[in-house]
């Protein structure tokens, strides 16, 4: 379950994953991806609850590029289901996940954060969908999650002009749930794990389905 691109560490019921790709800012590749995958395709039998975090002042800055300019339209097709098959078993695989978020949480690093349950972000924290800037659309579920939680108005000019939202105001369109100090989203990340812990697990089931 280990991997170079993501640490895992548990606690009791209270997993860990820290991504770990600090000279990409965490960017998502196919092997990130996979480590992903792997975890919430088969989580430890006693976790119920999840961190996600990154490393190195980062969260997730979205699609690796480097990889992307690789893969054929057909290709880039599959992939794209393959990222919409991973935030679903984030999202609904029945383990509660909270986000520890700081600095970049840009692009496919917007749409990790929007398939989890629970948002936390330090001041640091630049919410943006700058796909089109680039020439590409966003690929991950976007359009559906950040449209749910923020409105599909406000989410298209987002896209449109490449606009970045700052914690406060993550808050107030329900990109994050907490604004906390600098420093402060991982500890308040496991003291609401350990809350969400010790519900039962039926009923933690059924209110994130």
């Amino acid at each position: 379950m280990q991997s170079d691109m993501m640490k895992v560490s548990i606690d009791g019921a209270v997993a860990t994953l820290t991504m770990t790709r600090p000279g990409k800012r965490n960017a998502m590749c196919e092997e990130l991806l996979q480590a992903l995958d792997a975890f919430f395709s088969a989580p430890p039998k006693d976790v119920r609850v999840v961190i996600l975090t990154g490393t190195e002042g980062h969260f997730c800055s979205g699609l690796d590029l480097s990889e992307h300019v690789h893969r054929s339209a057909e290709d880039n097709l599959y992939h794209s289901r393959k990222w919409h098959s991973v935030m679903e078993k984030i999202q609904f695989g029945g383990l509660a996940v909270v986000s520890a978020m700081y600095g970049a949480v840009i692009g496919g690093g917007l749409e990790l954060a929007a398939s989890t349950h629970v948002r936390i972000a330090e001041p640091s924290t630049i919410f943006q969908l700058p796909e089109g800037r680039r020439g590409i659309f966003v690929g991950g579920g976007a359009t559906a999650r950040v449209g749910r939680l923020m409105g599909a108005d406000r989410m298209t000019e987002m896209m449109l002009t490449g606009r970045k939202y700052d914690a406060e105001t993550g808050v107030a369109l329900g990109l994050a749930h907490y604004a906390v100090q600098e420093g402060e989203a991982m500890g308040l990340a496991q003291e609401l794990a350990g809350k969400i812990a010790r519900n039962a697990p039926l009923s933690n089931y059924l209110m994130i389905q």
